[in-house]
């Protein structure tokens, strides 16, 4: 660790690891529902389950975003952050926020938009701690050397916290209420978030590759511009069927085609870079992650986006548990793995020892892929038999699920190997190391390292 100040990412990614913990096993329970749809029905109802779930995944992502700009803009500046005390305080509003926002929902409190439930002082308290890491995360750069990695990962914070402000809004008439809607729930995801995305792998693959800089940052500015220009009119694919003028499907439908590019410059920038460097890094199970993230982002934000993306298939398939899939693989692979991977390479040096528990560790993203792999070809056919039976044939909605029961037990089975591999990641992570330190003699002690 170079700069002390660092050491703030370090509770960052301990509570971020935490609410991982809690979205899969949240997630898991709401897949057990689809199995047995009476199952805590009037202790704690379906809905309920997938706000946590669908909350704590934002918020687990975004404490990892901020955790990961807290631990690499130091290093890109070359400079201390510009207030550890504040970072601190940003770190206690959202975990009061966080705290806050699921006792609500378990009273049934809660404002009805999804991803968007939070009542309105979390979602003030979530704007005060967003404007402090902007503000000091800002500074630090200000006052240091400047990067294009930091120029990309600022950009994308500022964006994000800028199109928060949408959360605010929330007008009568259904149609403009999605659109404002969509300008949070799409420009973040596939807009700013893809922009730290990029900058966070371009930093791994920097450190753990060794090629030079101006290479990465060459690449790093295509995969902004392409992001950019698909991301932002691509948003038009979820105009087709909300209210808006007809040729947001052609607008959506072309700029969503062009969302592929990006996530495949991300994966060929990953490869190449590995390529190029011919690195021997001792941590091993953090270039898997950089490398498993770049590739699986690719086919689940990219291809299984792409599959149902263009109008005319999309009047059909909309809705439906192709839906699911997409969803559950793109952010999987794009920030949960990129999450993951700057813990892995973060962790042992703000702990100050060698890289360790590699295998358990990357034992845990074969788990992790292997399940969320499996659970997305599931999904992608129960959603093509859902789309047949429902919007060709016409079966009554209840029909149609109970015919996907099977496909909802397979998905339940994966969501088990995706929840191990998670506790396991954890595990590998924040236990401590026992070494074997041979004494004098024959005799062995076993020590605990932290």
């Amino acid at each position: 660790m170079k700069y002390k100040t660092q050491k703030v990412a370090h509770a960052y990614f301990l509570v971020a690891m935490g609410l991982f913990a809690i979205q899969v096993i949240g997630g898991l329970l709401a897949g057990w529902i689809y199995v047995s749809p009476n199952f805590l029905s009037e202790l704690l109802p379906f809905n309920i389950i997938r706000m946590i779930h669908t909350n704590a995944l934002i918020v687990w992502l975004l404490l990892g975003f901020f955790g990961a700009a807290y631990y690499l803009v130091p290093e890109e500046s070359e400079r201390e952050i510009y207030s550890v005390k504040l970072a601190y305080i940003q770190l206690i509003i959202l975990v009061v926020g966080t705290l806050g926002a699921v006792g609500s929902y378990l009273v049934g409190i809660h404002g009805g938009r999804e991803f968007l439930e939070q009542p309105l002082w979390v979602k003030i308290g979530i704007l005060i701690a967003a404007l402090i890491f902007l503000f000091n995360i800002s500074m630090t750069v200000l006052q240091g050397r400047k990067t294009a990695i930091t120029n990309v990962l600022l950009t994308g914070l500022w964006l994000l916290s800028l199109l928060w402000l949408f959360a605010f809004i929330n007008p009568d008439n259904l149609s403009l209420d999605k659109m404002y809607w969509w300008f949070i729930v799409h420009l973040w995801v596939e807009g700013t978030w893809e922009l730290v995305m990029a900058s966070i792998l371009a930093f791994l693959l920097l450190k753990l590759t060794g090629v030079d800089r101006e290479v990465i940052e060459k690449w790093l500015y295509v995969i902004v511009a392409t992001a950019l220009f698909s991301g932002i009119l691509g948003t038009g694919h979820h105009f087709f069927w909300i209210g808006t003028p007809g040729y947001w499907q052609w607008l959506g439908s072309i700029f969503s085609a062009l969302e592929v590019i990006p996530f495949f410059a991300m994966m060929s920038f990953a490869f190449v870079m590995v390529w190029k460097g011919r690195r021997n890094h001792p941590n091993k199970a953090a270039l898997l992650w950089s490398l498993g993230s770049a590739t699986v982002a690719f086919f689940g934000a990219g291809v299984w986006g792409f599959l149902h993306t263009l109008h005319g298939v999309n009047f059909y398939s909309h809705g439906t548990q192709i839906t699911a899939a997409h969803g559950h693989l793109s952010f999987y692979g794009a920030y949960v793995a990129m999450n993951l991977a700057i813990f892995t390479y973060a962790m042992p040096i703000l702990r100050g020892r060698d890289p360790y528990n590699q295998v358990l560790n990357m034992v845990s993203f074969w788990l992790m892929t292997g399940g969320m792999a499996f659970m997305t070809f599931v999904l992608t056919f129960a959603g093509i038999i859902q789309t047949h039976m429902q919007r060709v044939v016409g079966d009554y909605f209840m029909e149609v699920q109970d015919g996907l029961s099977l496909f909802y037990m397979m998905r339940f089975g994966a969501g088990i190997a995706v929840v191990v591999g998670a506790l396991l990641f954890i595990f590998a992570n924040v236990a401590p190391r026992r070494e074997i330190i041979k004494g004098s003699g024959d005799k062995a002690t076993e020590e605990a390292k932290v």
